[in-house]
C-alpha cells in the first residue's frame, strides 16, 4: 500500500519496495499538486496488485546504453551500424543525458532533449566534419531511432513500464530532390571515360542498380556471362556481399563470424586500425540476382581478359583474390579511389555534379520509365527491403507520369464515336433583335413582309 503525506508544500507518495538484492526498501516521490499525487498512488498500488510494479533503480541511461549495446547491440548490428550508432551515443547521448536516471526520462524529457540536439554543434565522425554547422533532423531522427529500440528493450528488461521516444516530437526534415544523371548525360560520361576501372563500375551500378560496396565486393563466381547465358539473354550477377572498411575494434566486438573475408594491410598501413573486408549486404532483401544487357556483359567480357593478362604479367605479384574490380595488383579497390576517379571524370568532361551513389539512383529511375513503374520488377534489381522504399524516394518520377493516364482515359473513353459529338449543355440565351436589319429584311422580301402582316392581324382577331 502507498500513503500520501504533505510535506514543505508537496504532496508526497510514500511506498514500500524490494529492491534487487531482495530488501526492502522505502520510497518517497514528491508532486506539486495533491490530484497527481493520488494518480502515482493509485498506479502504485495497482501495478503491485497485479505484479507489474518496476522496483526504482538508479541507473543511469549511460550505464544502460553500455548494457543495451552489450546485450543487444553486438548481436542484431553489423559493422556499420555498430560503428555509427556507438558514435552518437559517444557522441550526442551519454553527453547530454546520460548522468540522467532511466527511469526519470519521460515524454517531456525527450522532448527537451530533442530540442536541445537542435541546438547542438555536429560533432566530427570518422574524420569528417559535417557541411552543416548545427546537427541535421535527419542525424536527429537516426538519434531518436536508437533510443527508442533502446527503450523498448529497457521495457522488456523491465527497467521501465513505458518508452518516452515512441511518439518524441522532432524537426521537420525538408527532403532534397536528389540530384541525378539523365540517360543522355551517362552516356556521354561513359564515352568520356578513359579510366577501364571506373567504366566497369559505372556500367555496373547503372545497369544492374548496385551500390558502390555491392560493386566493389563482386567477385568472379558472381558473374554469368557465358555463351549460352547470353545466347538466352540469362546474362546475370548474383550480388551477396559488399567490401567495406571496418574498426580492428569493432571486428574484436563483434566478432568475425558474418565476415566472409578479411583482407590483410599493405605494407605502407602497418598501423592502420582498421581493415577492409567482405561481408554480406546490410539486409536479406539485398541479396540478389541481377540480370544485366547483353553490352554490359560483353564490357565484362573484355574486362575479364584484361585481368587476366594483367596477372599473366605480374605473376606471383598479383594477389588473386578473384575480385571483379580490383587494384592493378589484385587488391581489393577501396570506394574513395571509385569515388576520386569519378570526380576527375566530372571535372574534365564537365559534367554535373553528382555522387557515385546517384548512379543507383539514375538506374532506379530509369527502369521506372522503361517498366512503366513496375515497383516490384524494380525493387528486385535494387535490393530495398520494401516497396514502399522505392516510392518514398522516387515518388517524383512516377508523378512525372502520371499525366498519360489522362491521356490513356480519352483515347478509351472519350474517343468513342458516340461520345465525340456530344456537347456540353449550353446556357439560355437572350435574343437581341436588330431593328434596322429586320426593316431592310422586310423591304427586300414582299413575301416576308406579307406573311408577317398575316400574322400580326391573325393574332389581333
Amino acid at each position: 500500500m502507498a500513503s500520501i503525506r504533505k510535506r514543505r508544500g508537496k504532496f508526497v507518495v510514500v511506498y514500500y519496495y524490494t529492491n534487487e538484492s531482495g530488501e526492502q526498501k522505502q520510497k518517497w516521490e514528491s508532486y506539486d499538486t495533491e490530484d497527481e499525487a493520488k494518480t502515482r498512488k493509485a498506479e502504485v498500488e495497482y501495478k503491485q496488485q497485479v505484479k507489474r510494479f518496476i522496483a526504482p533503480s538508479k541507473l543511469t541511461i549511460a550505464q544502460f546504453m553500455d548494457d543495451f549495446v552489450s546485450l543487444y547491440g553486438v548481436k542484431k548490428w553489423g559493422p556499420s551500424s555498430y560503428e555509427a550508432n556507438t558514435g552518437l551515443i559517444r557522441n550526442y547521448i551519454n553527453p547530454m543525458i546520460g548522468d540522467m536516471l532511466i527511469q526519470d526520462m519521460n515524454a517531456m524529457e525527450a522532448d527537451k532533449f530533442i530540442s536541445r540536439l537542435q541546438k547542438t554543434k555536429s560533432v566530427a565522425w570518422i574524420n569528417r566534419y559535417s557541411k552543416r554547422e548545427y546537427m541535421t533532423p535527419s542525424t536527429i531522427e537516426r538519434i531518436n531511432r536508437l533510443l527508442k529500440s533502446a527503450f523498448k528493450q529497457a521495457i522488456r528488461w523491465e527497467i521501465v513500464d513505458r518508452n518516452p521516444f515512441t511518439e518524441t516530437t522532432l524537426p521537420k526534415t525538408k527532403k532534397a530532390t536528389r540530384e541525378i544523371w539523365n540517360a543522355d548525360t551517362i552516356r556521354k560520361a561513359l564515352d568520356a571515360c578513359k579510366d577501364s576501372r571506373l567504366y566497369v563500375a559505372m556500367n555496373l551500378s547503372f545497369a544492374c542498380s548496385l551500390r558502390v560496396g555491392e560493386v566493389l565486393g563482386l567477385t568472379w563466381d558472381n558473374i554469368h556471362i557465358s555463351d549460352a547465358d547470353i545466347a538466352r539473354d540469362d546474362a546475370h550477377l548474383f550480388v551477396e556481399k559488399e567490401l567495406i572498411r571496418v574498426k580492428e575494434s569493432t571486428l574484436a566486438i563483434l566478432g568475425e563470424e558474418e565476415i566472409i573475408k578479411v583482407f590483410p594491410r599493405t605494407m605502407c598501413l602497418e598501423n592502420a586500425t582498421t581493415r577492409l573486408v567482405l561481408k554480406p549486404p546490410k539486409t536479406e532483401s539485398s541479396i540478389r540476382k541481377v540480370w544485366m544487357p547483353k553490352t554490359v556483359a560483353y564490357i565484362l567480357r573484355e574486362w575479364k581478359a584484361a585481368q587476366d593478362r594483367q596477372k599473366e604479367f605480374l605473376g606471383e605479384e598479383y594477389l588473386d583474390y578473384n575480385l571483379v574490380v580490383a587494384l592493378p595488383n589484385g587488391r581489393p579497390c577501396e570506394s574513395k579511389v571509385i569515388g576520386n576517379a569519378f570526380n576527375r571524370l566530372k571535372r574534365d568532361a564537365d559534367l554535373p555534379n553528382v555522387v557515385f551513389h546517384s548512379l543507383r539512383h539514375s538506374s532506379t529511375t530509369y527502369k521506372l520509365k522503361l517498366n512503366h513503374g513496375d515497383l516490384k520488377a524494380t525493387q528486385g534489381d535494387t535490393g530495398h527491403a520494401q516497396v514502399d522504399m522505392i516510392t518514398k524516394i522516387y515518388a517524383h518520377i512516377l508523378d512525372e507520369d502520371r499525366k498519360v493516364n489522362a491521356q490513356k482515359f480519352e483515347a478509351a473513353f472519350y474517343s468513342n464515336p458516340d461520345l465525340r459529338s456530344v456537347k456540353a449543355p449550353q446556357e439560355p440565351q437572350s435574343v437581341s433583335v436588330d431593328a434596322q436589319s429586320l426593316l431592310l429584311q422586310l423591304q427586300q422580301s414582299p413575301e416576308l413582309l406579307a406573311a408577317l402582316s398575316a400574322l400580326i392581324v391573325q393574332q389581333a382577331g
